[in-house]
C-alpha cells in the first residue's frame, strides 16, 4: 500500500510502497493520552515510526527495530528528537 511519510534526513514528505506484515512490523496498544507510538516497521534499510496523532509517520535511515530493541519508549524518544529539529 502507498504511505506518505516524513523523511527528516531529506526534509520532505515521500510516498513509499509499504507492506506491513508480522515479520517487519511491531504494533502497540494505543496509549490513553494518544501521544505515543502505535507502530514501528522495518522498511528498506530504515525504520518507520507512526504516532497516535495525525502527523505523518517518520522514516529514519539506518535504524531498525532491532537497533532499538523493539522498544516503544525508544521509538517515541527518536520520534520526538527528529520532530523537534
Amino acid at each position: 500500500m502507498q504511505q506518505t511519510v516524513y523523511n527528516p534526513q531529506k526534509g520532505r514528505l515521500e510516498t513509499l510502497d509499504i507492506t506491513f506484515t508480522d515479520k517487519n512490523t511491531t504494533w502497540f496498544d494505543a496509549p490513553e493520552d494518544n501521544n505515543g507510538v502505535y507502530m514501528i516497521a522495518d522498511i528498506e534499510g530504515g525504520l518507520i515510526i507512526a504516532g497516535c496523532d495525525y502527523s505523518y509517520p517518520l522514516l529514519l535511515d539506518d535504524v531498525s527495530r532491532a537497533d532499538i530493541n523493539h522498544d516503544r519508549q525508544r521509538a517515541l524518544e527518536l520520534r520526538q528528537m527528529y520532530m523537534q529539529t
